[in-house]
Order: C-alpha cells, then sequence, then structure tokens
C-alpha cells in the first residue's frame, strides 16, 4: 500500500449517481461509454460444432462506474473481456465505445480508439516480455502512439511508476526481479499511459496472494478516483468484486444471466445461479446472532459450451427448474431496477450483507 493513501468517498460517488439517474429522466442521461450488443463468440472445433463461449452478450457500461462481471470459470468472462476490447473478433453482435461502432474496425482504424481502451490481463508475468525491462514495457504503448521523443517518453514512464507505487530506481529492472504484485502494477502501469477512458481489467487479482489482492484493489479504486477512469472489472470471487464495482453482472455458460447495482444484487439475488454463488462466499462471525445464510450446492457440472442445453442453460443445475426451463430460453429482462434472465425470478431475500464499495 501506497503512503498517504486515503479511503475513496463512496458516499458521494453513491449520491451523485443517484441524482444522475433522477434528473432530467432519460433525455437528459448521456448515452454508455462502452455498449455491447448481442455478442457473440465462438471458436471452431474439429467438428461441426464449435465452442460458444459467449452466446448473446448485452451490457452497458456508464462512464466513470466499475461494472464486475463475475461468474464460474469457464463461463466465457475473460473471452467478453477481450471482444470489449477488439482483441478478440466477434462472431456476431457489436460493440460500440464513447458513440462509435468498433465491431469491424481495421487494424489501423482501431489504432486511435486504443487510446481509449486498454487491457490489464489476468497473469502479471505471461504478459509481460522476459527480456525487456520494466520501463521498457511500460514505455511501449507510447512509442507505438508517437507520444514524443525520448526525452518525453522517459519523463511519462517515470511518472507512471509513480502512479501505481513502485520506485523509478526499478526502471531497467526485469520482469523476473519483480514479486507477483510488482508485475501486475507494472501491467496496470501500461494500461493507462495512454490516459484512457476505459479499462477492462481481466482477473488482475486472481494469481496474487490474498495481502497483495487488497493493495492491488486500492491501487484501481486510486487510479479511479485520480484520472477518472471506468472499469470493467471480470473475476471470479464474489467477494472481491463486491469491494470495487457499482453494478455486477453475472455470468454463465456464455450468457448474463443477472444485472443489479452491486448492493442490491448482494441483498437480494433476483437469478438462482447469483443466489448460490453469493452463498458460497464465506461469512465472519461478528458475534451479533445474526442467522447465517443458507449454502446452496449446486448438483451437476457446468454443461459443455459445445453442447448446450435445451432451454435455460441454468437449468439441469437449478433446485427450482420446472418444464418450462427445459424448453424456453428466458431473456434477459428488466425486473425491480435490474435485469434478470430467469421464469421464476427469486423475491426475497437472503441474508446478504451488501458491503461498501471502496478500500479494503
Amino acid at each position: 500500500m501506497r503512503n498517504g493513501e486515503r479511503p475513496v468517498n463512496t458516499t458521494d460517488k453513491t449520491d451523485k449517481a443517484c441524482a444522475a439517474d433522477v434528473a432530467g429522466g432519460a433525455d437528459a442521461t448521456p448515452g454508455p461509454l462502452l455498449r455491447a450488443t448481442g455478442v457473440v463468440k465462438h471458436f471452431r472445433g474439429r467438428g461441426r460444432r464449435g465452442v460458444q463461449a459467449v452466446n448473446g452478450v448485452s451490457l452497458e457500461v456508464r462512464t466513470g462506474e466499475t461494472l464486475g462481471v463475475v461468474g464460474e470459470s469457464g463461463c466465457g468472462k475473460s473471452t467478453l473481456g477481450r471482444c470489449l476490447v477488439r482483441l478478440t473478433d466477434l462472431t456476431a453482435g457489436t460493440v460500440e465505445f464513447d458513440g462509435q461502432d468498433i465491431t469491424t474496425l481495421s487494424r489501423r482504424s482501431l489504432r486511435p480508439v486504443r487510446r481509449g481502451l486498454q487491457l490489464v490481463f489476468q497473469d502479471p508475468y505471461a504478459s509481460l516480455n522476459p527480456r525487456r525491462t520494466a520501463g521498457d514495457a511500460v514505455a511501449e504503448p507510447l512509442r507505438i502512439h508517437g507520444h514524443g521523443g525520448a526525452a518525453s517518453v522517459g519523463k511519462r514512464v517515470a511518472e507512471l511508476f509513480d502512479l501505481v507505487g513502485l520506485a523509478r530506481t526499478h526502471l531497467d529492472r526485469y520482469p523476473h526481479e519483480f514479486s507477483g504484485g510488482q508485475r501486475q502494477r507494472i501491467g496496470i502501469a501500461r494500461a493507462i499511459a495512454l490516459s484512457p477512458r476505459l479499462v477492462v481489467a481481466d482477473e488482475p487479482v486472481s494469481a496474487l496472494d490474498v495481502s497483495v489482492q487488497a493493495q492491488v484493489l486500492n491501487l484501481f479504486a486510486d487510479l479511479q478516483e485520480e484520472l477518472g477512469l471506468t472499469y470493467v472489472f471480470i473475476a471470479h470471487d464474489l467477494g472481491v468484486v463486491r469491494h470495487v464495482s457499482d453494478r455486477i453482472a453475472v455470468m454463465y455458460l456464455g450468457e448474463i444471466v443477472e444485472v443489479a447495482e452491486a448492493e442490491a444484487l448482494y441483498a437480494a439475488p433476483a437469478h438462482p445461479y447469483t443466489h448460490a454463488l453469493l452463498s458460497a462466499v464465506p461469512e465472519i462471525d461478528d458475534g451479533s446472532g445474526a442467522p447465517r445464510r443458507e449454502r446452496v450446492v449446486l448438483t451437476g457440472d457446468v454443461p459443455s459450451p459445445i453442447d448446450r442445453p435445451t432451454g435455460c442453460s441454468f437449468h439441469p443445475r437449478c433446485p427450482a427448474a420446472q418444464a418450462r426451463c427445459r424448453t424456453e430460453r428466458p431473456p434477459l429482462n428488466h425486473a425491480g431496477g435490474r435485469q434478470v434472465a430467469c421464469h421464476f425470478p427469486l423475491t426475497s431475500p437472503i441474508g446478504v450483507g451488501a458491503g461498501q464499495h471502496g478500500r479494503l
């Protein structure tokens, strides 16, 4: 943790968001910074059927917010993240960034877009070239985009090291000389080098120790406050996502099954899958005697993305599945201030504390 760190004022941020939603109605609300519509990504297999990694995802990301994307391993979260920044071409659907459709832009046309849309990779070691110094790794996007001469680039790289809490004396070190947390800070510095507006963070703390996770999450919060960043924060750990997200989108087998404000989702999930995920989050006994939430154990394995179930993708594991669920795929409908893809959504809270969005 860096010296002089202070908690994020989440109350002000929440109040401003609520005020923006209320004031002026729909006509006064600016469009989302990022909009994905019907995003599909299928990978070809050896036979006729391919892997349906992402299957019709639609979501919006508002300027200045953090949208958490959460789900089990293999649900398509990382593939979706790469589609959003156009590192992976879409099979179908569209992605708009700042009002511009970037779905089919060529590499040359994408170059100016890259300045505003960046990705932090999951593995902080594999994402760095072991033969290049940390300073060179951070300087690379600046050189590619013509930031200036050597002196200008060097000054900017030093400033970025300061921003992410790394010593300038480490500029000439190689990746193997850093810890995992330090390597991830290098990756974050590289991602923000061009002053992007939106950063997609693909499981940025999953490879780190718990104590280091807290430091890196606090760094993300600091940078959002200082630089006005917008995040798509991808993770499989709901205990991590709850501390950084304004809204949360829950994915299952390549589809979004629920989207809600973070506090509302933790207090009362509407989709049975979200309910099951939240029931698995460890609880701390605070001595108050409050009832502990019921643990929901899902039976069976996650279906194969090659051979998807008919109807609702979750019905083979859903404890509340009915005949309709096996034949009819539920759309992602608006209900009670959230979106949920379920024919029979839950209606009562399960006693999950909402928690605070901010620092750990």
